[in-house]
């Protein structure tokens, strides 16, 4: 069947309809008609969530989509591109070779059985297997949450109870076989959504393409239309046909094999023919570049098969490498990037490339594979004779924006360089699009799924194992929130010392020693193994603890920071009473930044110096917020520059370095670290060799407790101000604190192991 449901017998309508994408690497989530079909963020406010989990430890919770780890620097406790973990047999449709190149890049370890199922994950940190199933179950409750949070924002923030009742969309290759359908059903099943669907993804494309041109007044018009999608491990080419009939006609009925209409508008798309493919990707092209640089790059020459296996550490960082150096040639046509610690001696090394020869390198895997398919789609069209001129070409998919992946798409169907490509569809219209179709069987789809009792079973199964995870979660959090509020305050207990009421502290070395045996004991056995109730006791203790031997102490910091509060509002209210003067005195009703005009060069960067120097003067008085808010008004007027000179666009670029510094050490001054660690990237986007923003960044990542990453940089400033003091100093810190985390763990190992 094209579209297949699980829905059981309901009277109720569902809160949503959700159009779900599972790419390879991203997943693209889309609400129903409802909502506008507005895109779903994760919880970061991110617009995609990555299709993988991470499992930190028995002692730790899951961390699903947006929180798991990076696949470039996960271990064998991440496990990624769980869609095509689902997929028992890739058969493509065009005569292609089905190997999955990407699969020996996995770091996880896959258990295959003899049996006619879908294969288990075995996680080292848990030493327990996983159905991948299940995994995928753990990946849409992820999901799910996040589909709440969105509408409970559209909702003006009503209470999430009521969004329970969802219906899952998954828009899915027509090449995946109908266990990955009924595996995709039952991992929504686990993550408590019973009513899902799975539609073709050619569909998806057809319904959106006839959203966007329904309304088209030619009549007699029938206009050829190819679709190009390549993602990162897949790609499906279709060919349509979008009819707008005589008005005489549009009344009949329009129910034709593929048609997405539903007889409200004038236009109708026809899918004629699809081929797709499960192993063709832009992914390939990271693997023949990696494979180019492995056998011919001096600095790699030490290394074979046996030295650099593909699921190791190295390997994952060069193929990172690979990955951003196709997507640089995607823009200038010869770059280089630089992987750290692949080189001999763990050195760095540079990968330098062009396009014409990352061409060269992808002709038999990805080109000529790629056409093959597009000619495959347009014979089972009917022929290039049958079906006369393609008129317009859709891609999508990241690797449709690689020039070479281009070239041969219009090499192809015989088109120049000048041929222009539609860009209707975008990297979301699969989600979209199965949004749009919304619950197949009330679209007349054929939405049969048998039940028997061996499958109810196995989903009573996914549905209890996942709730008692959910469940070990929340506690597991709460936990780790506890031992966060220990930890912090020890720590502020520690560096208090020689701060402004350092002496109301105790000086004996009962007190020290207790400090240490809390410290300690947060990195022991015990404390992993302590429930949750444990945890709140003995976080009652220390605070009832250090309340009776710091009490002074902890008083006089009550006190200042009541004060620095009344005087924020003070300020506050200053601020808004000068808003509103100077509103008054421009007859504006607000006091926005909707300065839009086309100011000269000089007179625009006289407003940014002019913000600069008052959130300077703001910063020297130690009013921080304000002069972080002045910082940033001074950014947003950098964005205002039009038809800037070379010279004049260096000026910019160092203003708004300086200003991303200035900002950083505001917030840092403010403890808002994230909001700080933000404005450091943003400063070495525009210079990666700044010294004093590596040194700002050192100093976030410290305050983060991210040691490894906080060394890192200070190697970096360390080279570029060799004698700098404070780097030093900085790196004296880190070095301590990654000494004493290390004897802890060693401490731990010993009790683990003896």
């Amino acid at each position: 069947t094209m579209a297949e449901s699980n829905d059981p017998p309901s009277t109720t309508a569902p809160t949503a309809i959700v159009g779900i994408d599972l790419g390879a690497l991203t997943t693209k989530i889309t609400l129903g008609q409802k909502y506008d079909h507005e895109l779903v963020r994760n919880a970061e406010g991110g617009h995609t969530t990555p299709t993988a989990a991470t499992f930190s430890g028995k002692h730790r919770a899951r961390l699903l989509g947006e929180d798991a780890a990076e696949m470039s620097r996960a271990d064998g406790n991440t496990v990624g591109m769980l869609d095509r973990l689902l997929v028992d047999s890739l058969k493509s449709d065009a005569d292609n070779d089905d190997e999955d190149a990407l699969a020996a890049f996995r770091r996880f370890q896959l258990l295959t059985s003899n049996e006619q199922t879908l294969p288990k994950v075995y996680i080292p940190n848990m030493e327990e297997e996983y159905s991948t199933t299940a995994l995928m179950g753990m990946l849409l409750g992820r999901v799910k949450r996040n589909v709440i949070a969105t509408i409970a924002r559209l909702e003006g923030g009503k209470s999430s109870d009521n969004f329970g009742n969802l219906h899952f969309v998954f828009a899915i290759p027509p090449s995946y076989p109908q266990s990955t359908r009924n595996a995709l059903m039952d991992a929504a099943f686990a993550a408590s959504i019973p009513n899902s669907s799975v539609v073709d993804s050619t569909k998806c494309m057809a319904a959106v393409y006839e959203r966007k041109f329904g309304d088209v007044e030619i009549e007699n018009l029938e206009k050829v239309v190819l679709v190009v999608e390549m993602g990162h491990a897949r790609s499906c080419v279709s060919v349509m046909k979008q009819i707008v009939p005589n008005k005489t006609e549009e009344s009949k009925e329009s129910a034709d094999s593929g048609s997405m209409n539903d007889g409200t508008t004038g236009s109708k798309v026809e899918v004629l023919s699809t081929v797709s493919s499960p192993t063709l990707g832009a992914g390939l092209i990271d693997l023949s570049l990696y494979h180019h640089f492995l056998a011919t790059h001096p600095s790699l020459s030490h290394h074979t098969p046996e030295t650099i296996k593909t699921n190791s550490r190295p390997a994952q960082r060069l193929v990172e490498g690979c990955r951003k150096l196709k997507h640089l040639l995607s823009m200038l046509p010869e770059n280089t990037v630089t992987v750290e610690n692949v080189g001999k001696n763990e050195t760095d090394i540079n990968l330098t490339c062009s396009r014409e020869l990352m061409s060269q390198l992808c002709q038999e895997s990805v080109i000529d594979k790629l056409k093959a398919m597009i000619e495959l789609a347009i014979e089972k069209a009917g022929g290039k004779d049958a079906l006369g001129e393609i008129e317009s070409v859709e891609i999508t998919g990241g690797g449709s924006r690689i020039p070479m992946v281009q070239e041969a798409i219009r090499n192809a169907i015989g088109k120049g360089d000048d041929f222009v490509f539609a860009r209707s569809l975008d990297d979301t219209s699969l989600a979209f699009g199965a949004s749009l179709i919304g619950i197949p069987s009330l679209a007349g789809e054929d939405t049969e799924v048998v039940l028997d009792a061996k499958r109810d079973e196995h989903r009573a199964q996914l549905l209890e194992a996942e709730a008692a995870m959910s469940q070990r979660d929340v506690q597991l959090l709460q936990k780790d929130e506890i031992r966060n509020h220990i930890e912090a305050h020890i720590l502020e207990l520690r560096s208090a010392r020689h701060s402004k009421h350092g002496s109301l502290l105790p000086s004996s070395d009962d007190f020290t020693s207790y400090l240490d045996g809390t410290d300690d004991w947060l990195f022991s056995e015990d404390c992993d193994e302590a429930t949750l109730e444990q945890m709140e006791e003995k976080w009652n203790s220390i605070q009832t603890k250090t309340q009776d031997v710091c009490g002074e102490y902890l008083a006089a910091k009550k006190d200042e920071a009541d004060q620095k509060d009344r005087e924020m509002e003070q300020e506050a209210q200053l601020a808004a009473a000068e808003r509103q003067a100077e509103a008054a005195m421009n007859g504006d009703d607000e006091v926005e930044d909707h300065d839009n005009r086309r100011l000269p060069t000089k007179r625009r960067m006289e407003i940014v110096m002019k913000n600069k120097n008052e959130a300077n003067e703001l910063f020297s008085d130690r009013n921080y917020r304000h002069a972080a808010a002045r910082y940033a008004k001074a950014l947003t007027h950098c964005t205002k520059f039009f038809d800037l000179s070379p010279v004049e666009e260096q000026e910019v670029k160092d203003v708004k370095l300086s200003l991303y510094l200035n900002i950083a050490l505001a917030y840092i001054k403010l403890e808002k670290m994230d909001n700080a660690l933000q404005s450091c990237n943003d400063a070495l986007k525009l210079d990666e060799t700044n010294g004093k923003a590596l040194y700002r960044r050192a100093t976030v990542l410290y305050q983060k407790r991210k040691f490894d990453d906080a060394i890192k940089d200070l190697k970096k400033a360390e080279k570029l101000a060799p004698r700098d003091k404070a780097v030093q100093k900085l790196r004296k810190l880190v070095d301590q604190q990654v000494e004493k985390q290390k004897k802890k763990e060693m401490a731990f190992a010993k009790k683990m192991f003896g």
